[in-house]
């Protein structure tokens, strides 16, 4: 699910791509777009996106007379944007934006899952607080000086996925919040957090003390700002629509989301929260933790085993048996003469056999022996 990283990214993908061109005309919207009618239209206007934690905006500016119109997106389970040929939009694009170019391209509001919505006007979503990224200060501040919310009654994990406070942490970013700070994802969020708050208020240490404290071992809202910039900073962009290989980019990157080696449980919501070590005092009951297993590939220059049929023995007249080991002389005791066990003492003495000379009688009469031999009529060895 893109998290705040995703967001900032495409708005940054947006401007980049989009900041010399001139758009025209309306929004095409798809018939199964999530989302209204957009009542924009103009002969020349530009596009301009900006991002604040799950959350995109989307500005149109016409570059003569008339309003401009803003649009909020939330990207669901699988949104983002792609600049194509308008001839050949990519599948499940539900807002198109046509540059005034020849040929044509568009802007796409590209959505294979449908989850991601978007709503007319200028304004965020009021039940969000404080981006993690780009308003880390408000945002810190935010979570300590309301800890006594029944939203912290709840383990750290579930916690963290509350937007009212955490707005663009999803669950890959809490698994890596979490597996840096060591600690476990169903301690309590207040006890957690108060911990936090405890430390700034000490007076004893100086405040380069603080600020070496902090270098050296970022808390946990510390990480809920510095892993997304991790994202949103490194040399590849891990969510670059244009790069094929992004994806496996990002899993290079994970340290504990989806990495083998890792347990998962299900939180209360349902959602799953991948974690190293003990889950904590408030892991759901009757709920066993499991283990990603990394999936071995077949080394391409082992050798392939031959499977034989028992077509293939009958044609060939039976596959070679491998050589009986002697009959020890205890076993040869321990069974007497004239038991039940004949046929299994008569093989044993064809075993042997072949150490013995073959008599000479005719071909028939020889055939006739080992007959008898096989069906436990007399001793093989016998003539």
């Amino acid at each position: 699910m893109p998290e705040c990283p995703e967001l900032h990214l495409a708005g940054r993908y947006i401007n980049e791509e989009c900041g010399g061109l001139v758009f025209e005309g309306g929004v095409q919207r798809s018939a199964v777009g999530r989302g209204p009618e957009v009542p924009f239209s103009s002969e020349a206007y530009r596009v301009t996106a900006v991002s604040r934690g799950k959350e995109l905006r989307l500005t149109l500016e016409p570059l003569g007379p008339g309003p401009s119109q803003a649009l909020v997106f939330r990207f669901g389970m699988s949104g983002s944007f792609r600049l194509c040929e308008a001839s050949s939009p990519p599948r499940h694009a539900h807002l198109r934006f046509f540059t005034r170019e020849s040929p044509p391209r568009a802007l796409c509001f590209v959505d294979p899952r449908r989850f991601g919505t978007w709503r007319l006007g200028e304004e965020w979503q009021p039940d969000r607080g404080p981006c993690v990224l780009l308003e880390y200060a408000a945002f810190r501040e935010n979570v300590l000086t309301n800890l006594e919310d029944k939203a912290f009654d709840k383990p750290i994990c579930e916690a963290l996925l509350n937007q009212k406070y955490f707005n663009g942490i999803g669950n890959y970013l809490r698994a890596e919040i979490l597996y840096r700070a060591k600690i476990p994802p169903f301690e309590k969020a207040r006890t957690v957090l108060e911990a936090l708050k405890h430390q700034e208020q000490n007076s004893s240490l100086t405040l380069s003390k603080k600020l070496k404290l902090k270098r050296d071992n970022p808390d946990l809202l510390e990480l809920c700002h510095t892993v997304p910039m991790e994202v949103v900073a490194a040399d590849k962009n891990l969510f670059d629509p244009s790069d094929s290989d992004n994806y496996a980019a990002f899993k290079n990157w994970l340290q504990c989301y989806l990495v083998p080696g890792m347990s998962s449980l299900r939180d209360r919501n349902n959602r799953t929260i991948w974690f190293q070590g003990e889950p904590g005092p408030m892991a759901p009951k009757g709920h066993k933790s499991r283990k990603k297993h990394a999936h071995l590939k077949a080394d391409p220059e082992a050798p392939t085993p031959t499977v034989t049929t028992r077509a293939s023995k009958r044609r060939s007249g039976g596959a070679e048996k491998p050589p009986e080991p002697a009959v020890k002389e205890e076993e040869e005791k321990a069974v007497p003469d004239g038991s039940r066990k004949g046929r299994a003492r008569g093989r044993k003495k064809v075993a042997a056999a072949p150490t013995l000379p073959e008599p000479d009688v005719p071909p028939v009469r020889a055939k006739r022996n080992r007959t008898s031999a096989r069906r436990g009529r007399g001793a093989a060895a016998v003539v």
